[in-house]
């Protein structure tokens, strides 16, 4: 069965909690297509400088503009949610910050804009969305991804910034459409919410914005996999098998993204812990997610043939 799920405003929140009303309760199997997800500052129209108001939802919550909760029917803790991205379309305008403001204020200062005024990129994508162009005249190809993805943590209430163990704000640019996600559940129902549209970002985010978009579209299948234990996120994506970390320091989301690419490579070849890791070792990469979030990240990135051939 398909739901549709456009983006009202009592479809839109800005923070994750256990006991949030899910806007729609599916079965497993099911597919839940979204419709004009606002941007992550709950914009609806591109802004045309830093000073200019432009057109947000209203009212606004604290936080970045998400669409949910969708409840997974069954689903429980000790469970794993895997979302199947089937596809999504970016708008056909974009936007990038730099500056003061845009990520932690370390990080601002390390690179050399923490008392910098914002500058404003903003970007034009082609009818196919295969191409943004900036108003700059540079040009990148699109691969539109949502920038914050999962499920809730088992709290009352927790910030919308910060990626966790279930997911969240994770920025990993390889999960493009194509690609199944596996999250952890924590909360009763799993409690999927989506947003933060990016048309295009690199590994790192360093200026703590991607192309920032609304999504038009997007289309996501919900299965549930009993009992499976996990205890971070993993992807099977274009790009191949990824594991995801994230913590207070990339030597800690590192730590977490490596234990995530050993359990895994272990699962799938029934390899020892120390064949497991030498195989990490020789053909799985760490990529920087991002640096720029309340929590870094890391994630590993494993060919699929790396574990068939």
């Amino acid at each position: 069965m398909e739901h549709r799920l456009p983006a009202e405003r009592s479809a839109l929140h800005g923070a994750w909690s256990a006991s949030a009303r899910p806007v729609i309760t599916v079965e497993p199997g099911d597919a839940v297509s979204y419709e004009s997800i606002p941007d992550v500052s709950w914009g609806l129209e591109p802004p045309t400088t830093v000073e200019s108001p432009r057109r947000k939802v209203e009212p606004r919550e604290p936080g970045p503009c998400l669409c949910g909760p969708v409840a997974l029917r069954g689903a429980e803790p000790g469970d794993v949610i895997e979302v199947v991205i089937e596809s999504l379309r970016p708008s056909a305008w974009g936007w990038t910050y730099a500056g003061a403001g845009m990520a932690t204020a370390e990080w601002n200062g390390a690179v050399g804009v923490g008392e910098a005024p914002l500058t404003l990129t903003r970007w034009w994508l082609n009818d196919e969305r295969t191409t943004a162009r900036s108003d700059g005249g540079w040009s990148v190809e699109a691969r539109p991804f949502f920038g914050t993805i999962g499920l809730a943590p088992a709290r009352e209430s927790a910030d919308g910034w910060t990626a966790r163990a279930c997911g969240g704000n994770m920025d990993c640019r390889e999960l493009v459409a194509g690609s199944r996600l596996f999250l952890p559940v924590h909360a009763p129902g799993g409690l999927l919410s989506v947003g933060d549209g990016h048309a295009a970002q690199g590994d790192g985010e360093v200026a703590g914005t991607a192309i920032e978009c609304m999504v038009e579209s997007a289309r996501l299948r919900l299965l549930l996999h009993k009992g499976r234990a996990l205890d971070w996120p993993r992807a099977l994506t274009p790009a191949g098998w990824v594991t995801i970390g994230c913590g207070r320091t990339l030597d800690e989301a590192a730590r977490i993204a490596t234990i995530g690419m050993a359990d895994l490579i272990q699962e799938l070849t029934g390899a020892g812990r120390a064949a497991a890791l030498s195989l990490a070792s020789v053909r799985a990469s760490l990529r920087v997610t991002q640096v720029v979030n309340p929590a870094v990240g890391v994630h590993a990135v494993l060919p699929v043939e790396a574990i068939t051939c």
